[in-house]
């Protein structure tokens, strides 16, 4: 079932004496359930898509669709609507509020919907457990590691069931042992809550997570290819030489 649906958008920065192309006719579909991957040189565009998805950005030309609705057309009241019912955020800084315990910035959310208590704090209980930060929800940011920070704000991500889950380099922060943990924590929510995911990466072995790549370059679709039923090594490899002809490694230079 298709959720999402991207149709030859462009997104230009500048004046008409200097304009810069950072996305330039872009189309791919993502169905419900899949985990894809965003990789590409920096500068390359990827960033940018991704905020254009999230509607952080407007686009220049094109159509996005979410659920067969065009989210370039919507507005104020109706943007503000989609971005909250529909869409879930993790960033690579955590975005958490340092004045507010675990438990109360994954609630956040929830009060702004005006769920009741007792359906807040069951749900907070639910993701916690899930995520493995039950023992965190007492604590401030500054109290947190990384890792525990990013399940966190991965916990305030999902609550809401949104339909959407954007991730910006989620594990840029962390640690190689903070990050497998995240990663699988983020492949669980794909795989057993069925959440549809997309990431934006530097990183080949967190795309090896995923179960399809879009590799994109100078604001242009490269290459994609899907998991299938390659194991994550086999995934990794082939991310590795798709990489090796955008002319950088797996590593440092995505």
């Amino acid at each position: 079932m298709e959720l999402l649906k991207v149709v030859q958008i462009e997104k230009y920065y500048g004046t008409k004496s200097s304009i810069t192309k950072a996305i330039n006719d872009i189309s791919f579909r993502v169905e419900k359930g899949e985990f894809v991957a965003i990789m590409g040189a920096s500068g390359s565009g990827k960033t940018t898509l991704l905020n254009c998805i999230s509607t952080i950005d407007r686009v220049t030309a094109g159509h996005i669709f979410l659920e067969g609705e065009d989210v370039t057309t919507l507005k104020g009241k109706a943007l503000n609507r989609f971005r909250r019912e529909k869409l879930g955020f993790i960033f690579q800084d955590f975005n958490l509020l340092e004045t507010l315990t675990g438990y109360e910035n994954i609630s956040l959310a929830l009060s702004i919907q005006k769920r009741p208590a007792g359906e807040i704090d069951a749900a907070i209980k639910a993701v916690a457990e899930q995520l493995g930060i039950s023992e965190v929800l007492s604590k401030y940011p500054y109290q947190m590691s990384g890792g525990e920070k990013q399940r966190v704000a991965s916990a305030r991500a999902i609550i809401t069931n949104p339909k959407l889950i954007l991730a910006d380099e989620p594990t840029g922060a962390l640690d190689s042992k903070s990050s497998k943990m995240l990663l699988e924590r983020i492949a669980y929510l794909n795989k057993e809550m069925d959440a549809t995911i997309m990431m934006v990466t530097h990183d080949s072995f967190s795309a090896s997570y995923a179960s399809r790549v879009i590799f994109i370059k100078d604001g242009k679709l490269f290459h994609e290819f899907s998991r299938g039923d390659d194991s994550r090594k086999e995934f990794f490899d082939k991310i590795i030489d798709v990489l090796t002809l955008l002319g950088g490694d797996g590593n440092d230079a995505l």
